[in-house]
Formats: structure tokens, C-alpha cells, sequence
């Protein structure tokens, strides 16, 4: 499981308080996988700071990724539908790159052969391998330095996302994968009382916004169940951040079917007492696979918002409702029903799909035991020293409180909160036989002439 959230309320004045991520900067260029400091547009600096870069520093990045991008050769730069990744093979190119003393992964193998999404996971134990397939092709570096598809520009699947989903899957399995973005107690306490000496605003002025953010102060960003500086943990975090700044109405939604909640939402149906917050979780319909257990699909658009209210008390703490709030449910399902469309648009929530695809992979490869049933043994990607498969980033540990307000009749409503909530062992005991898998793992079947990957 993993969850992120932040939030405050007060009677006649619904407040929700989102942590300021930020963009990237040129910061750690010079890290073999610097590729990955652009993540939700997050910028860290060495004291676990979260802040905003300028338009000059991620014009820095792109520039020395575009530099130190490898094409892709040939068929691996054409888009296919099925491309095919075996786990084998690329244990083996690990394994191949380290004994030549390379110092770097190859591109084809750090974007996984340029997948981006994996729908199939085939299991081949005549070859000890298992094999992972989905649409993929070539790949570039877009304006905000995320590496995507050349003609879809969808982001590609990073080796060290997945490496993270394979070494963490037991966490998942057991207390869960958790991030969270959160005032602090005193903050909310300092909250409520500085809005008890406030006097009835007829607007919220700058000089009211800046009281707010001060009274809160810095919120805590807690990971647990994946390193703290790895890419998976800044993709969770710049998530959360990117549905916070979209439902505050800080960033328009680059979809047009997806307005602000502050927009949207109408006093009259909000709870005074309860602060709404949003997170997006799994949405996957019951995986399809083979009578054997050798052949297995994803199904299903991969993500989803939910909602719930909770009521901050007088000391500062938090009480769950287990009640959604109508307004807060019509956004959540404005979020669903445009993540599709939304991923391709803004790249982070296509990461975050990308991160649930190799959660639900993961925990659906322990949970059936392909490695024995292939007898494979992949070291290369079980090894949490390995530099090569891995990078490390400064931390997150807090982030300054920003505000935002809309007026609806007397009232004002500033919001927002959400986070991120995968459930990857749900969704891989969730299944049901379709006959159509086992000659579909057949026909995908590596050829004689075929590398680690092939289409």
C-alpha cells in the first residue's frame, strides 16, 4: 500500500494544505543516471529541501540528457505493439556491462529495450526464462527532460523503477509500500489557532495566504518500503504533488475535461468540519491468463482516484470518516475518467502506471513462483549494491505549505490533499482463465536469432 496525503480544515473555511514540490534542476548532471532528478518536475537540494527551479535549470537538464542519449539501433527504434523483454537476457546484459568495467548501463538497457507499459508476462521454463511484453519503440527527451517515446511520447519503463518493484515486493506484501506528505501536528495546531484570531474575511488577501503559510510551516515527507533516494520514491511523491497542484487549480490540467476542485465545488455540499483528500490507486480489471499459469495479461487502464473525508481534531490530529464527500467523489471521478488521456499530457502520471504495471509484475511473479517454476535466478536485478542498476538522489524530507482559494457564495474554500495507494498483491490474486493466453505465449516465444529483447 501507499499513501500520501496532506490537509487542514476549519468551520466556515474548508483548508487543504499542499507541500511545494518542484521542477528539476541541473543539480547531479553529473550522476550516471541524472536522467531521473526530472521526475513530477521535483528538485531536492542536500538538506532534503523541496523547491522550485527556474526555467533556465531544466533547459540545463534536457540539454545534458539530449547529449548523453544513445539512439536506439534499428528494429529497436521502430514501434511495435509487442516488444519482448526477457529477464534473463537482461540479468545477463547487467552482468556483461559490469564484467567489461562500462561504468554505465547501455540506454537500451537502463529504458528496458524502450517498453511502455507491460502488458504480458510470459513464463518459458524450457528457457529458464520469464519474458515481459508490451508496447514499446525508440526513444527521445522531451522539454521537461522525461525520456519518452519517440512518436507516442509516453514515458519509457526505467530498470532501476523496476529493480526497486522486484527487491521491494515483500514490503508491498507485508505493512506496504507507504509516502506521505503531511503538516505536522504543531503545524495544524499553530493553523487553528492563528485562524481564531482572525476576523471574518470578506476576501483572501495575500496578507492572509501568507499568515496560513507561515503558521503551518514546513510539512514532513515520510517514504518507507523503497529507499527514500531512490527514482520510484521521487515518482510517488511527484504524483501526489501533481493532482495537489491540478485540484488547487495552481496548474491547470493540461485535459479540458479536467477543471480544478476549487472550481467545482459547491459549499453547500461540503462538510464545514471534514477536509476531503484524493489518491490515486490501482484499477485493474482481473488479470487474464493461461490454464497452466504460464501466461499472464494485464488488463485494464492501471490507475484510479479515490476519496475520503477526515476531520482534523483541536490537538492537531486526524480522524478518519470512511465517508466520501459528494463534491470531492464528482472530482475523483473527473480524475479517473481523464488519467488516461491526462498520462500522455502530463508524463509524471504516466510514470506512476508505469511504477503500478512492475508493482503488480512483481508481487504476481512471487506470488506464483515463476522464478522457480523457470529456475531462473536473476542476481543481477536482486542485488540492492548494485550502482549500476540504481541511482541515489537527495532524499525528500520537507516541503514548504502553500495555499490555495476559491469563493463560492459567503464562503471561501482553499484545498487540497491526496496521495498514491498501490495495492499490487490485490490486483495479482485477482484473476481468471482465458483460452486465448496459452497459444499467445506460444507465438511470442523467443526466436533463434533473437538478443535479450526482440519484437
Amino acid at each position: 500500500m501507499i499513501r500520501t496525503v496532506s490537509y487542514l480544515s476549519t468551520k466556515s473555511l474548508l483548508l487543504l494544505v499542499v507541500a511545494a514540490l518542484a521542477l528539476p534542476t541541473a543539480a547531479m548532471a553529473g550522476h550516471q543516471n541524472f536522467r531521473s532528478n526530472s521526475v513530477g518536475g521535483i528538485s531536492i537540494d542536500a538538506q532534503g529541501v523541496v523547491g522550485l527551479a527556474s526555467v533556465d535549470s531544466q533547459r540545463m537538464l534536457r540539454a545534458e540528457m539530449v547529449k548523453a542519449l544513445e539512439k536506439a539501433p534499428g528494429e529497436l527504434n521502430a514501434p511495435t505493439e509487442m516488444r519482448k523483454v526477457s529477464l534473463r537476457g537482461l540479468n545477463a546484459a547487467i552482468k556483461d556491462a559490469q564484467a567489461n568495467n562500462l561504468g554505465v548501463l547501455p540506454d537500451e538497457v537502463k529504458y528496458l529495450a524502450g517498453l511502455q507499459r507491460i502488458e504480458y508476462v510470459f513464463v518459458y521454463p524450457e528457457e529458464n526464462d520469464i519474458v515481459l511484453a508490451g508496447p514499446g519503440e525508440g526513444w527521445t527527451v522531451d522539454d521537461h527532460g522525461t525520456v519518452v517515446g519517440v512518436t507516442t511520447g509516453r514515458p519509457v519503463l526505467l530498470l532501476e523503477d523496476l529493480v526497486v518493484a522486484l527487491q521491494s515486493v515483500d514490503n508491498a506484501r507485508n505493512g506496504g509500500i507507504t509516502c506521505s506528505i503531511d503538516p505536522t501536528q504543531q503545524g495544524r495546531i499553530n493553523f487553528q489557532q492563528y485562524m481564531s484570531n482572525v476576523k471574518r474575511a470578506s476576501q483572501m488577501s495575500p496578507a492572509l495566504v501568507q499568515g496560513i503559510e507561515r503558521a503551518m510551516g514546513m510539512q514532513d515527507v515520510t517514504v518507507q518500503g523503497v529507499p527514500q533516494t531512490s527514482h520510484f520514491a521521487r515518482v510517488l511523491v511527484g504524483a501526489d504533488y501533481r493532482m495537489k497542484r491540478i485540484a488547487m487549480g495552481h496548474d491547470k490540467a493540461p485535459v479540458r475535461g479536467l477543471k480544478s476542485f476549487v472550481e467545482t465545488a459547491s459549499v453547500a455540499v461540503l462538510n464545514a468540519n471534514a477536509a476531503p483528500r484524493w489518491w490515486l490507486a490501482c484499477n485493474y480489471e482481473p488479470l487474464a491468463k493461461s490454464e497452466d499459469g504460464l501466461a499472464w495479461q494485464l488488463r485494464g487502464p492501471g490507475v484510479k482516484a479515490m476519496t475520503e473525508d477526515e476531520i482534523i481534531t483541536a490537538d492537531g490530529k486526524v480522524q478518519q470518516t470512511g465517508k466520501e464527500g459528494l463534491a470531492a467523489k464528482a472530482w475523483a471521478d473527473k480524475m479517473t475518467a481523464n488519467y488516461e488521456e491526462l498520462s500522455g499530457e502530463d508524463k509524471i502520471f504516466g510514470e506512476l502506471r508505469n511504477i503500478m504495471d512492475m508493482c503488480v509484475v512483481a508481487a504476481l511473479i512471487s506470488k506464483e513462483n515463476m522464478l522457480k517454476k523457470a529456475n531462473l535466478d536473476l542476481p543481477m536485478l536482486g542485488d540492492a549494491t548494485n550502482s549500476m542498476t540504481q541511482s541515489e538522489y537527495y532524499a525528500p524530507k520537507n516541503v514548504p505549505s502553500i495555499v490555495s482559494a476559491g469563493k463560492k457564495g459567503r464562503n471561501w474554500v482553499i484545498t487540497v490533499s491526496g496521495g498514491v495507494d498501490i495495492d499490487s498483491w490485490t490486483v495479482a490474486s485477482n484473476s481468471e482463465a482465458v483460452p486465448t493466453m496459452q497459444p499467445l505465449r506460444e507465438q511470442n516465444a523467443k526466436s533463434g536469432d533473437a538478443t535479450w529483447w526482440w519484437n
